[in-house]
Protein backbone atom coordinates (compact mmCIF):
# COMPACT_ATOMS: atom_id res chain seq x y z
CA UNK A 1 0.00 0.00 0.00
CA UNK A 2 1.00 3.57 -0.59
CA UNK A 3 1.42 5.84 2.43
CA UNK A 4 1.66 9.60 2.76
CA UNK A 5 4.19 10.68 5.37
CA UNK A 6 4.70 13.95 7.19
CA UNK A 7 6.68 14.91 10.28
CA UNK A 8 6.31 17.57 12.92
CA UNK A 9 8.84 18.92 15.42
CA UNK A 10 7.86 19.80 18.96
CA UNK A 11 9.35 20.34 22.40
CA UNK A 12 7.91 18.31 25.25
CA UNK A 13 8.86 17.67 28.86
CA UNK A 14 8.26 14.40 30.66
CA UNK A 15 9.61 11.96 33.19
CA UNK A 16 9.55 8.19 32.86
CA UNK A 17 8.08 6.78 36.05
CA UNK A 18 10.11 3.80 37.30
CA UNK A 19 13.06 4.42 34.98
CA UNK A 20 16.28 2.95 36.33
CA UNK A 21 18.47 5.88 35.25
CA UNK A 22 18.37 9.61 34.52
CA UNK A 23 15.06 9.53 32.61
CA UNK A 24 13.30 9.22 35.98
CA UNK A 25 14.06 12.95 36.40
CA UNK A 26 12.09 15.84 34.98
CA UNK A 27 13.51 16.58 31.52
CA UNK A 28 12.46 17.22 27.95
CA UNK A 29 13.20 16.56 24.30
CA UNK A 30 12.93 18.19 20.94
CA UNK A 31 10.90 15.40 19.36
CA UNK A 32 10.34 14.73 15.68
CA UNK A 33 7.10 12.82 15.13
CA UNK A 34 6.58 11.11 11.77
CA UNK A 35 3.05 10.18 10.69
CA UNK A 36 2.27 7.62 7.98
CA UNK A 37 -1.30 7.50 6.69
CA UNK A 38 -2.93 5.31 4.11
CA UNK A 39 -6.33 4.97 2.56
CA UNK A 40 -8.84 3.00 4.60
CA UNK A 41 -9.43 0.26 2.02
CA UNK A 42 -12.86 -0.74 3.31
CA UNK A 43 -13.96 2.89 3.40
CA UNK A 44 -12.69 3.38 -0.16
CA UNK A 45 -14.49 0.27 -1.43
CA UNK A 46 -17.70 1.44 0.25
CA UNK A 47 -17.27 4.84 -1.43
CA UNK A 48 -16.87 3.16 -4.81
CA UNK A 49 -19.93 1.06 -4.15
CA UNK A 50 -17.86 -2.15 -4.17
CA UNK A 51 -19.70 -3.47 -7.24
CA UNK A 52 -19.60 -7.24 -7.66
CA UNK A 53 -17.00 -8.44 -10.10
CA UNK A 54 -15.17 -5.09 -10.27
CA UNK A 55 -11.45 -5.64 -10.11
CA UNK A 56 -9.71 -2.66 -8.59
CA UNK A 57 -5.96 -2.30 -8.67
CA UNK A 58 -4.09 -1.66 -5.44
CA UNK A 59 -3.33 1.85 -6.71
CA UNK A 60 -7.03 2.60 -7.36
CA UNK A 61 -7.90 1.63 -3.80
CA UNK A 62 -4.91 3.43 -2.26
CA UNK A 63 -5.35 6.88 -3.83
CA UNK A 64 -8.01 9.55 -4.19
CA UNK A 65 -9.26 10.81 -7.55
CA UNK A 66 -6.27 13.17 -7.78
CA UNK A 67 -3.80 10.35 -7.18
CA UNK A 68 -3.01 11.08 -3.51
CA UNK A 69 -3.47 9.26 -0.24
CA UNK A 70 -4.22 12.60 1.46
CA UNK A 71 -3.11 16.16 0.89
CA UNK A 72 -0.08 16.94 3.08
CA UNK A 73 -1.85 20.08 4.33
CA UNK A 74 -4.67 17.95 5.70
CA UNK A 75 -2.16 15.73 7.54
CA UNK A 76 -0.73 18.91 9.03
CA UNK A 77 -4.19 20.20 10.00
CA UNK A 78 -5.42 16.92 11.49
CA UNK A 79 -2.31 15.44 13.13
CA UNK A 80 0.53 17.96 13.32
CA UNK A 81 -1.69 20.70 14.66
CA UNK A 82 -3.08 18.30 17.26
CA UNK A 83 0.49 17.85 18.51
CA UNK A 84 1.09 21.59 18.38
CA UNK A 85 -2.07 22.39 20.35
CA UNK A 86 -1.94 19.56 22.88
CA UNK A 87 1.68 18.55 23.54
CA UNK A 88 4.08 21.20 22.23
CA UNK A 89 5.77 23.13 25.06
CA UNK A 90 3.84 21.11 27.63
CA UNK A 91 4.85 18.56 30.24
CA UNK A 92 3.42 15.05 29.88
CA UNK A 93 2.69 13.46 33.25
CA UNK A 94 1.32 9.97 33.77
CA UNK A 95 -1.89 10.14 35.77
CA UNK A 96 -0.68 7.21 37.96
CA UNK A 97 2.66 8.88 38.81
CA UNK A 98 2.30 9.74 42.51
CA UNK A 99 5.47 11.89 42.40
CA UNK A 100 4.00 14.11 39.65
CA UNK A 101 0.65 14.31 41.46
CA UNK A 102 2.38 15.50 44.63
CA UNK A 103 4.45 18.07 42.72
CA UNK A 104 1.31 19.35 41.06
CA UNK A 105 -0.60 19.65 44.35
CA UNK A 106 2.32 21.29 46.19
CA UNK A 107 2.88 23.73 43.35
CA UNK A 108 -0.82 24.54 43.20
CA UNK A 109 -0.80 25.29 46.95
CA UNK A 110 2.22 27.58 46.53
CA UNK A 111 0.60 29.33 43.57
CA UNK A 112 -2.50 30.16 45.58
CA UNK A 113 -0.48 33.06 47.01
CA UNK A 114 -0.37 34.56 43.49
CA UNK A 115 -3.14 35.67 41.20
CA UNK A 116 -5.22 33.15 39.25
CA UNK A 117 -2.99 33.38 36.17
CA UNK A 118 -0.24 31.36 37.88
CA UNK A 119 -2.59 28.44 38.55
CA UNK A 120 -3.94 28.70 35.00
CA UNK A 121 -0.35 28.55 33.68
CA UNK A 122 0.28 25.37 35.68
CA UNK A 123 -2.98 23.84 34.46
CA UNK A 124 -2.09 24.75 30.88
CA UNK A 125 1.41 23.29 31.18
CA UNK A 126 0.70 19.83 32.58
CA UNK A 127 -0.92 17.22 30.34
CA UNK A 128 -2.07 14.19 32.32
CA UNK A 129 -1.75 11.05 30.22
CA UNK A 130 -3.28 7.58 30.66
CA UNK A 131 0.19 6.09 30.00
CA UNK A 132 3.74 6.37 31.30
CA UNK A 133 5.12 8.92 28.77
CA UNK A 134 7.77 6.84 27.04
CA UNK A 135 8.26 7.41 23.33
CA UNK A 136 6.84 3.91 22.73
CA UNK A 137 3.64 4.69 24.63
CA UNK A 138 3.33 8.09 22.99
CA UNK A 139 3.55 6.53 19.50
CA UNK A 140 0.99 3.83 20.34
CA UNK A 141 -1.38 6.44 21.78
CA UNK A 142 -1.10 8.63 18.70
CA UNK A 143 -1.85 5.71 16.36
CA UNK A 144 -4.64 4.02 18.31
CA UNK A 145 -6.35 6.93 20.10
CA UNK A 146 -5.59 10.26 18.45
CA UNK A 147 -5.39 9.07 14.82
CA UNK A 148 -8.91 7.61 14.71
CA UNK A 149 -10.41 10.73 16.32
CA UNK A 150 -8.53 13.23 14.18
CA UNK A 151 -8.95 11.35 10.90
CA UNK A 152 -12.59 10.33 11.37
CA UNK A 153 -14.54 10.82 8.17
CA UNK A 154 -11.48 11.34 5.95
CA UNK A 155 -11.27 7.78 4.62
CA UNK A 156 -7.65 7.66 5.75
CA UNK A 157 -6.04 5.77 8.65
CA UNK A 158 -2.92 6.59 10.66
CA UNK A 159 -1.00 3.33 10.28
CA UNK A 160 2.43 4.19 11.66
CA UNK A 161 4.09 6.71 13.92
CA UNK A 162 7.82 7.14 14.42
CA UNK A 163 8.99 9.26 17.33
CA UNK A 164 12.56 10.49 17.34
CA UNK A 165 13.48 11.36 20.91
CA UNK A 166 16.96 12.37 19.84
CA UNK A 167 18.79 12.16 16.52
CA UNK A 168 20.19 8.81 17.64
CA UNK A 169 17.12 7.27 19.28
CA UNK A 170 13.68 6.62 17.89
CA UNK A 171 10.76 4.21 18.19
CA UNK A 172 8.09 3.20 15.74
CA UNK A 173 4.61 1.85 16.24
CA UNK A 174 2.60 0.27 13.42
CA UNK A 175 -1.14 -0.28 13.70
CA UNK A 176 -2.08 -3.95 13.99
CA UNK A 177 -3.03 -5.43 10.65
CA UNK A 178 -0.95 -2.97 8.58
Amino acid sequence: MITADRYHDLSVGHRVHGHESKCQHLHGHNYRVHFSVQMDVQSKLNELGDPEGLSLSEKEVALDKLGRVMDFGVIKEKLCMWLENNWDHKFLAWEDDIFMRRISLATRDDLNDFDGSAVAMLDGSLVWTPFNPTAENMAEYLVNTIGPKQLAGTGVVLVKCIIEETRKCSVSYTKKGF
